[in-house]
């Protein structure tokens, strides 16, 4: 017997000579047509081009119609009734039932909202089969849309008992400039009680009107301020005859210092 009879060499593949490696070239996926593609820069660049196409029409939207805008903000107008934006419209309806307002808003606060929220995000968990045919998950799809069915009537109970024009006209912004330096103005700053309703800017909202709209004079104006009239209670303005005429004076001046020979 020969030695090394029936020996054969075996080269070792992870070794190879520098000039015969060969460069790491993407796959041809010519071989797949309409089924796959290179993310860089195939796929990509189409999402860049759709990108840009949204952007660029949301900037458009933007410009032709811009955002409503309502008056400054009063914190002291107590009558005013803000709406959330209409994804949240469901929410600030439920808060409006028995069962979720008053000594049960952490129900409709918190509570049914986190179930709500949580169920969606445990999904993948409560639900793990593989079955992608709605019929055949019947929980899965009956508790979707009822979901789907809550929000669209809570939402659009929310749009039908909100009276909007009621919410434009305590939004409405009111182009009149108030004299802040009068001393008009400074009595009327020191009445709770006016202030309360018709706010800081004296502009009025849900619980009073604008103090500027009537056409009373100073004698009119006096008479209300200490009887009331239309909702408004009697003996609430706290302070001097003198204080009340200046008040009532600076009121029927639409709220501007009256010249001094007036």
């Amino acid at each position: 017997m020969h030695r090394g009879k029936g020996m054969k060499f075996v080269g070792d593949s992870r070794v190879t000579h520098p000039s015969e490696r060969k460069p790491n070239i993407p796959k041809d996926y010519s071989e797949y047509p309409g089924k796959t593609e290179a993310f860089w820069p195939n796929f990509l660049l189409r999402e860049w081009m759709v990108g840009a196409v949204f952007l660029v029409g949301f900037l458009v939207l933007t410009v032709a119609h811009p955002a409503p805008l309502e008056r400054l903000a009063d914190p002291t107008d107590s009558g005013y009734i803000p709406l959330p934006d209409w994804y949240f419209l469901f929410l600030y309806q439920l808060l409006k039932y028995e069962f979720a307002a008053g000594d049960y808003t952490v129900i409709g606060a918190v509570l049914i909202p986190g179930v709500a929220f949580g169920a969606l995000l445990l999904v993948p968990w409560l639900d793990s089969g593989k079955e992608r045919r709605p019929l055949k998950r019947p929980i899965a799809s009956g508790l979707m849309l009822l979901g789907i069915a809550s929000v669209f009537f809570l939402t659009w109970e929310s749009v039908d008992d909100h009276d909007w024009e009621a919410a434009a006209q305590q939004g409405e912004i009111v182009d009149m400039e108030v004299d802040e330096t009068a001393a008009g103005y400074e009595i009327y700053q020191s009445q709770e009680s006016c202030i309360q309703c018709h706010g800081g800017d004296m502009l009025g909202g849900a619980a009073a009107p604008n103090i500027f709209e009537s056409d009373y004079d100073k004698e009119q104006v006096m008479e209300i301020i200490v009887n009331g009239a239309d909702g408004m209670p009697a003996d609430q303005f706290e302070g001097s005859e003198e204080e009340l005429e200046t008040l009532a004076e600076f009121i029927a001046n639409d709220g501007q210092e009256p010249d001094g020979d007036e």
